[in-house]
């Protein structure tokens, strides 16, 4: 039997949306030049590996589990540990500011028996030195966050800098440039943690053909408390703001500190990547879009290469899901098995 597509998808342009495929491929954006971004992507039905040749162990490491999003990657590299029948250790470092946490973590992770090592980075060249050292003896799959090239074999994620220009297409296209102008305040997430670095670059560049204007930039670590400090923070210095964009946990927090406020559908809010409560704000009408990188399949193929890699079977290097924008009218063409984990999904540390 197949393996459900639910990831298939769509296009960065944010009207139409495809229906779900069932197949035994994913639909992947492989990039021209592998590591480089900024390279064509050439659209791709990937075939999986069906199963390893061995029980091999994975080591995994996460910048933080505060949110939805890297449950949905936990979510889909169990599914593919599982499929595949390998094993995984996953450790996570609790938050963007503990690099020092997360080198430790990686080097008893691996110390205790590796074949692979995947992560994902809370810093874009502070693993570098480490990851060298780490790479001399296995191979080192970058997962959804971008990282310096130095002793990576593979990288599965997305471009950041789309993303953050997808979420500032829904602002553009409402306000095009010479429209009447508009005000926002940005949450790009905590400053020096290297995807805030490329989403910020992409919104700020997408927003230059709107008549948008940025009043108040807010940085700050994506766990939900800091993201309400910082919404509330920035709606009492500027109560005349026309939109909220952000991070998913500030898209969350939003809705229910602008519901206290009586603020709701006065001020917008706009995520730049997916969660499930943002999915269900979207449904809701109480958050308008979000670019969907589908964090689920991201885990997968992360998985999938780190496999490849450790078997020598390694050809694509640099690969992703195909970006789609989801708002209110294109939202029932997502199945949210390729997005967000079940309700029910706990995380798991050790995949066996």
């Amino acid at each position: 039997m197949g393996r459900l597509l639910g990831q298939m998808l769509l296009s960065v342009t944010f009207a139409v949306i495809g229906p779900p495929v069932l197949a035994e491929t994913w639909a992947l954006d492989v990039r021209s030049v592998p590591f480089d971004y900024s390279s064509p992507a050439i659209a791709t039905n990937y075939q999986p590996l069906e199963k390893a040749a061995r029980k091999w162990r994975i080591c995994v490491a996460y910048p933080h589990l505060k949110d939805a999003y890297w449950l949905g990657v936990n979510y889909g590299m169990v599914q593919e540990a599982t499929q595949l029948g390998v094993g995984f250790r996953l450790v996570e470092a609790g938050g963007y500011p503990n690099l020092d946490r997360q080198i430790a973590q990686i080097k008893a992770c691996v110390a205790a028996g590796a074949d692979a090592l995947i992560v994902g980075t809370v810093s874009m060249d502070g693993l570098t030195p480490t990851l060298v050292e780490i790479a001399r003896s296995m191979p080192i799959i970058a997962a959804v966050n971008d990282i310096s090239d130095a002793g990576i074999t593979a990288k599965a994620g997305v471009s950041w800098r789309e993303m953050g220009h997808a979420a500032a297409e829904v602002i553009a296209q409402a306000h095009p440039k010479g429209s009447a102008p508009v005000r926002l305040a940005w949450f790009p997430g905590t400053k020096g943690a290297g995807w805030v670095q490329f989403v910020e670059e992409g919104f700020r560049e997408g927003l230059a053909d709107s008549s948008a204007e940025i009043v108040v930039v807010k940085y700050g670590d994506t766990g939900r408390e800091i993201q309400v400090n910082l919404v509330e923070e920035a709606l009492d210095a500027h109560p005349d703001i026309d939109y909220l964009v952000g991070s998913g946990p500030m898209a969350e927090a939003a809705v229910s500190i602008l519901r206290e406020r009586g603020l709701t559908g006065r001020i917008g809010i706009v995520s730049d990547y997916m969660t499930p409560a943002v999915l269900r704000g979207i449904k809701r009408g109480k958050i308008l879009a979000a670019p969907d990188d589908f964090p689920v399949l991201q885990g997968k193929l992360a998985i999938e290469q780190a496999v490849r890699a450790i078997e020598g079977s390694l050809s694509i290097r640099h690969a992703g899901p195909r970006i789609a924008v989801v708002t209110a009218e294109s939202v029932k063409g997502i199945d949210p098995n390729g997005t967000v984990a079940p309700a029910s999904f706990i995380p798991v540390f050790d995949a066996e």
